[in-house]
């Protein structure tokens, strides 16, 4: 199943790869052969209907609930929850009362409550609408100041970003103000700036001058011949729209977000020094967005009760489209003419020519022109060109795949609990104990490590940390994940997915340290004695590796000057956010498992320790073997995750994500049962760190398909900085999934030997 999924993933990638490389590239060839003076063609023509959509298969399949329906749901939920706890009490008291003869309890208290909580959500989800933070739609009225905004310098050549003011273009008469907004966008090496583009709403412009550029120096003509080369994005920004470029390639048209700095042709470098821009904007009516029911941008439109006389009229934007243009000006006839001023001449903007070619010592000058067009695009659906992801079919199959790998487990572990476990089991309650005492003497497999099993394993203080540094980065992917597939981390909140990343690992802390103190507890039989330095080191054991391995690409992004580079201001931050939340988190979370009672072994320990039996294969060859089944239901969604990190693509499908990672606990889990039952049926008792890493070796094979991405991938990515940064981060990601995984794998074996073994009888 797995190998025509390959193929079908490496046509998709193909189609991918040609549609997202192909275009600068298409351009760049086109032009080496028609080098020219004055004015060049070349093949980049670019397609700029506002009212049609690209020609691809686009999918929503992310999952979009509103607000008000979440409220219900959780409100039933909650009903449920109630409901059954009253049943349970109800029952327990018919079986006393029945027992007295006293007639049957009414309805409870819990009953009736949780019955007035559910009707009261649902009148509240029926009648009131409400926005979530940023989702709220700007009105504008004619006239009014559209204010755009840019964003690093982007390439997927080199994957490290610079700042947009890097370059010789045009800075703001007000200076050069920094809009961050949460720290997620920093941490991802957004610098987004005010600049000199204004427009005034449903006011179409042309021939604006922005500015006359020095002149440029031997310094800045070779950095900016080098970003070109390089293939390096402007990202305009436009009432938090990114701004979209179409290109036509074949039969079909490309979506891409920004414009390139320029181009090469032959030994020429040209500048794309005129924009013509295209606002398309939606007339602000009440009854469209007075109750917007949803979560971010792509929620849905719930019609409102008529307001007579509310509001005044206006408009939205809902679309924001670019066109570069490459124009050769009269430096010397605008040295008079001040920044907004109308050029002298008409600009014709034909995407299909350059003409302004770069020179040592001669200034560029930098103009644009702006038209609105109204749309019926209304504002809820405006980030829909954005989020629309190929290949759904693609994620089905890699579903189905994961499916098939879990039902071929689930029948061995079926055969294993159903079958040889407890017919062995029956057979040996059965007997008196001079025949079971008859029988130990020829029992052979699982059975004869009975008083070894639950030994202590080699390093148990590790292994404790390595389960609640497990613990809490599996909780911190799943609710992520599933907040985000409710959509309550849309991408037009930049930064919010990797903030609510941080937020949930630093809150759940304690639960990392719950669970390993009270693992610690349970090796030790009850003793708590050192639980804090348990604590502790969960506390930091993965930040501590996570700082090591940030800190040292950081000083790589330092050296190069690029917005990558993480702020001292904003280490400091991280520092505190650490030792002040997630550490006494960690510890308070500790101190509840050092209070909690220990899970009690239920067969005794010998003294001395039974000898395993030799192999004929080494254990740890099947262990890390095992790795191969996990991964194999995560490799094609790796491939789209890994094209959005690396490629520049938006990635929205999380509700494809949150199965594939259920789907990826259970295999995970099943696998680790399996090979712990196959390694006690050996005599082999040392069961503890194997069954971590049979689940937890998926990570390495993660770690050699990222190797193999940047090969094969990645071909262009240039510089030994780039590549140690891909192989940097891919590391940092490996082993966080190792101990998610491993965390997996251990508690499920626990769980099944500790079962196993409860059902045998000892003297």
């Amino acid at each position: 199943m797995i190998f025509p999924l390959k193929i079908l993933t490496k046509k998709v990638k193909e189609r991918e790869e040609g549609s997202q490389r192909g275009g600068r590239r298409e351009e760049k060839r086109n032009g080496e052969g028609e080098g020219g003076a004055g004015m060049t063609t070349v093949d980049c023509r670019t397609w700029t209907d506002p009212t049609s959509q690209p020609t691809l298969d686009p999918v929503q399949d992310h999952i979009k609930l509103t607000p008000p329906s979440l409220v219900f749901i959780f409100s039933t939920l909650l009903n449920l929850l109630l409901i059954w706890l009253e049943s349970r009490n109800r029952h327990f008291l018919l079986e006393n009362r029945n027992n007295e003869g006293q007639s049957e309890p009414k309805m409870g208290s819990l009953a009736r409550s949780s019955i007035w909580i559910c009707l009261s959500f649902m009148l509240f989800c029926a009648v009131q609408g409400f926005y979530l933070p940023g989702s709220y739609p700007h009105k504008y009225s004619v006239g009014d100041v559209l204010s755009v905004k840019v964003n690093s310098l982007t390439s997927i050549d080199t994957e490290i970003p610079f700042s947009y003011y890097s370059l010789p273009f045009c800075k703001p008469q007000e200076g050069v103000k920094d809009s961050a907004e949460n720290l997620g966008e920093l941490l991802m090496g957004d610098r987004i700036e005010n600049s000199p583009y204004r427009f005034k709403m449903h006011t179409n412009e042309s021939d604006i001058l922005m500015c006359r550029s020095d002149p440029l120096t031997p310094e800045t003509f070779s950095l900016l011949k080098k970003r070109i080369d390089e293939m390096y994005q402007v990202n305009l920004i436009l009432d938090n729209l990114p701004a979209i470029r179409y290109t036509k390639k074949d039969d079909y048209f490309l979506r891409w977000t920004g414009y390139p700095i320029g181009i090469k042709v032959g030994d020429d470098y040209y500048v794309f020094n005129h924009l013509k821009f295209t606002v398309l904007v939606h007339k602000y009516e009440e009854t469209n967005v007075a109750r917007v029911m949803g979560t971010g941008d792509a929620a849905d439109v719930i019609p409102a009760m008529d307001k007579s006389g509310s509001g005044t009229p206006g408009w939205m934007v809902v679309g924001f489209e670019v066109v570069p243009c490459s124009f050769r000006h009269d430096s010397e006839s605008i040295k008079t003419l001040k920044m907004y001023e109308k050029y002298p001449s008409k600009i014709q903007c034909d995407p299909s020519t350059v003409s302004m070619n770069i020179k040592e010592n001669q200034p560029i000058v930098y103009t644009y022109e702006v038209s609105f067009m109204e749309s019926e695009i209304q504002w809820p659906s405006r980030w829909d060109a954005y989020l629309k992801m190929e290949g759904a079919k693609v994620h089905w199959f890699s579903i189905l795949n994961s499916l098939m790998v879990i039902a071929f487990l689930a029948g061995i572990v079926f055969v294993i609990l159903l079958r040889t476990v407890r017919r062995d089991l029956t057979r040996y309650e059965e007997l008196d104990k001079e025949a079971q005492a008859q029988m130990n003497e020829e029992l052979s497999g699982w059975k004869l490590v009975v008083s070894d099993v639950f030994r202590a394993p080699s390093n148990p203080m590790l292994l404790c940390v390595m389960i609640g540094d497990g613990v809490q980065i599996l909780g911190m992917g799943v609710v992520t994940i599933l907040f985000a597939a409710l959509g309550f981390m849309s991408p037009a909140s930049r930064g919010t997915l990797l903030t609510g990343m941080i937020f949930f690992y630093l809150i759940l802390g304690i639960l990392a340290g719950y669970a390993a103190v009270r693992m610690w507890k349970t090796i030790k039989c009850g003793e708590h004695a050192g639980w804090v330095s348990v604590a502790w080191r969960v506390a930091c054991f993965f930040p501590g590796i996570a700082f090591l391995i940030l800190t040292t690409l950081n000083f790589l992004l330092w050296g190069s000057h690029s917005t990558g580079a993480i702020p001292f201001s904003l280490f400091v931050i991280l520092i505190l956010l650490w030792f002040c939340i997630s550490v006494p988190l960690t510890l308070i979370g500790g101190f509840l498992g050092a209070k909690a009672s220990h899970i009690e072994y239920p067969v005794r320990t010998n003294q001395i320790p039974r000898e395993i039996p030799a192999q004929k294969y080494p254990s740890w060859l099947l262990v890390l073997g095992a790795g191969t089944l996990p991964f194999g239901t995560l490799f094609i969604e790796l491939f789209f995750i890994m094209s959005s990190i690396w490629m520049g693509r938006v990635y929205y499908v999380f509700g494809f994500l949150f199965i594939v990672m259920i789907l990826l606990v259970v295999v995970c889990a099943e696998v680790s049962l399996v090979l712990t039952y196959m390694h006690l049926c050996v005599e082999d008792w040392a069961w503890w760190w194997k069954s971590f890493f049979s689940s937890g070796s998926v990570a390495i094979y993660i770690f050699l398909y990222s190797v193999n991405y940047l090969v094969f991938d990645l071909k262009s990515l240039s510089g030994p900085v780039s590549a140690t940064l891909y192989l940097g981060y891919s590391l940092f990601m490996v082993v966080a999934i190792m101990l998610a995984t491993g965390t997996v794998g251990f508690l499920s074996s626990f769980w099944f030997v500790h079962y196993l073994f409860s059902s045998v009888k000892l003297d």
